[in-house]
């Protein structure tokens, strides 16, 4: 599922509306995309299932664990984990973004 949708009930939530298929279909009629019948009825579904506010939180709550290294990385290995770390890092800007 794409993450528009997903943006979409997010959205919504935080807006204090109870994300139904209409309404998940216009914010994403709204932003321009044509939204999958299909995919919002799932979504919907799934959402039923849940408590949005403590996935929220357990989300923003994560705590971030370094492991120990076991042999000195190489040079090859510490760009590969440099550029993983900013991609975790813009990553993480983006999700702090969403729940404030």
């Amino acid at each position: 599922m794409g993450l528009e949708y997903v943006y979409a009930a997010l959205l919504l939530h935080e807006l204090g509306k109870s994300p139904s298929e209409e309404d998940i279909s216009n914010v994403l009629k709204a932003a321009g995309v044509e939204p999958d019948a299909a995919r919002v009825k799932q979504l919907v579904e799934a959402l039923g299932k849940v408590d949005l506010d403590e996935l929220i939180s357990k989300a923003t709550a994560a705590p971030v664990v370094a492991t120990p290294a076991t042999a000195p990385p190489s040079a090859e290995s510490k760009e590969e984990k440099k550029e993983e770390e900013e991609k975790e890092e813009v990553a993480l800007e983006g999700l702090g973004a969403l729940f404030g």
